[in-house]
């Protein structure tokens, strides 16, 4: 293995090899890539759990019938344990048919919501994460990460609440190039 990437076929003693100048890692995730202006709320409507589902469903523009299936899907997804991640956050986050391509969006609620969040205080910051269960591009799981990695920057949730506009959260991503 000197010159060639090499990896072992699961099962198998065979083994698969690439030329280095072929095999690419990926690039990396940016989640400003994954945002726009429409999937963007900095003025949340909802008062209860429920209805900041939804109201965050309404932001990806689906059809009704998609809104309530990927509704059911999060409400599911919110019984095995709370998304709410602490620091006034929550990421609900779920993989459904009704999307074929990896969806975000984002809300604030500054009166905060009782989120059920593991630390016991109200969530005032919604990210929603909604991807294909087959994503060609596995990009579900580095936009969680690098959304909770984002969302713990200790001077992120104070940067949050003084949003005037969506554009600033998006200038935000781009100054923290997360």
């Amino acid at each position: 293995m000197t010159d060639n990437v090499m990896t072992r076929c699961a099962g198998s003693n065979q083994s698969l090899r690439f030329a280095p100048e072929t095999y690419r890692r990926p690039s990396p995730v940016r989640l400003r890539e994954f945002f726009s202006e429409d999937a963007i709320s900095l003025q949340l409507q909802s008062t209860t759990k429920d209805a900041v589902l939804k109201e965050l469903v309404g932001l990806l523009k689906l059809d009704e019938k998609a809104d309530a299936m990927l509704f059911k899907m999060l409400k599911r997804r919110e019984t095995l344990g709370s998304t709410g991640i602490g620091q006034s956050i929550a990421i609900p986050h779920c993989r459904s048919l009704v999307v074929n391509r990896l969806r975000v969006a984002f809300g604030r609620k500054l009166e905060g919501i009782d989120f059920k969040a593991i630390d016991d205080r109200p969530v005032h910051y919604f990210f929603l994460i909604v991807a294909p269960p087959l994503e060609v591009s596995n990009q579900y799981l580095p936009v969680l990460g690098k959304i909770a990695q984002f969302a713990k920057e200790a001077d992120v949730p104070d940067r949050l609440a003084k949003l005037n506009a969506p554009q600033e959260f998006l200038q935000l991503l781009e100054e923290k190039n997360i």
